[in-house]
């Protein structure tokens, strides 16, 4: 049943997910591509969360970090993809009331969460590069698993926000929501409520996590950069860099999607423009994070060798 009759309108008790495309020939191609990506995310991030796990020499913050942020990313990927993936395969793709508001929850999780961990990696950063000396004591276990807190209960808060948020609105007539997954955009397009608080609840309550973590990554880069110039030795620069830009590239896809379809004007982009977005930083971000670190990083690629060797060794 799709409605319930409450008072003088009807009430909708689950959602129509419109998915990427209509396209049936596209639908395949779609679901091929989306299936190997996933397969990628979650093998590549549980790859890279073993390989730390076993490997003392990578029992570093830096790699402390990594490894919740790929258990982040495969709950991200996980919490959208699988319902993607079934989109392309049945006609008419439905999600119920309350699945869509865990759903919507989740995805606000573990988003925030993967913004906070970005940020958290930039400090680790700045304190390795700018005052080396000090790094065991700023980075101690305590201050790691203290950030790590800071964290999860910031994407848990701004979780409870968009919930909070999602179900006072009422939904009257069309179901239908245009995206393959609940976000909060296209819901309140279909709400029949009035949507201001929720809107400006949901704003300030991402907006603060965004401004708040990208000062977090800009001051501390500004320092490394400072820091990096002052250096006499050529190599050491190119060292010092060089433990920067695996971070440097992952903070520029995630912020750069998300600011796309969070920050600019709605005018400038249409709705398929918005899914296209959505998946890359849903799909295709979440698989390359473990590729970004795994073949820009020398201590995890020598490692991985190692491993692989003692493997081929054994047998």
């Amino acid at each position: 049943m799709d409605s319930l009759v409450n008072s003088n309108h009807t009430v909708v008790t689950e959602f129509i997910l419109l998915g990427v495309t209509d396209d049936p020939v596209l639908q395949v191609i779609l679901f091929v591509i989306i299936l190997c990506f996933y397969l990628v995310t979650v093998f590549g991030n549980l790859g890279t969360i073993i390989l730390i796990r076993i490997s003392p020499q990578l029992h570093h913050p830096m790699y402390f970090f990594l490894t919740h942020l790929a258990l982040v990313d495969i709950g991200f990927s996980s919490n959208v993809t699988p319902n993607m993936l079934v989109n392309f395969l049945v006609e008419r793709n439905t999600i119920s009331y309350i699945g869509c508001s865990i759903q919507l929850g989740a995805a606000a999780f573990f988003g925030t969460t993967e913004f906070s961990l970005l940020a958290a990696m930039a400090y680790d950063r700045f304190v390795a590069i700018c005052n080396p000396l000090l790094y065991s004591a700023k980075m101690s276990t305590q201050v790691c698993v203290q950030l790590l807190l800071v964290a999860y209960v910031g994407g848990f808060l701004n979780a409870c926000s968009f919930t909070i948020c999602f179900y006072p609105l009422l939904f009257c007539g069309p179901n239908k929501v245009n995206h393959f997954f609940c976000d909060f955009a296209p819901l309140i397009e279909i709400s029949c409520s009035d949507i201001h608080l929720s809107t400006i609840v949901t704003s300030i309550s991402t907006g603060s996590i965004v401004v708040v973590t990208v000062f977090i990554i800009i001051v501390s880069y500004i320092y490394i950069l400072v820091t990096i110039l002052k250096m006499n030795s050529t190599e050491g620069r190119h060292k010092a860099f060089s433990t920067c830009t695996s971070h440097l590239t992952a903070v520029t896809l995630f912020y750069g999607t998300v600011t796309f379809i969070y920050v600019m004007p709605e005018s400038n982009y249409s709705t398929d423009q918005n899914k296209v977005v959505s998946v890359f930083y849903t799909v295709v971000i979440p698989m390359l994070n473990p590729l970004i670190y795994s073949l820009r990083n020398k201590e995890i690629k020598g490692t991985l060798k190692r491993q692989l060797g003692k493997k081929i060794f054994f047998y």
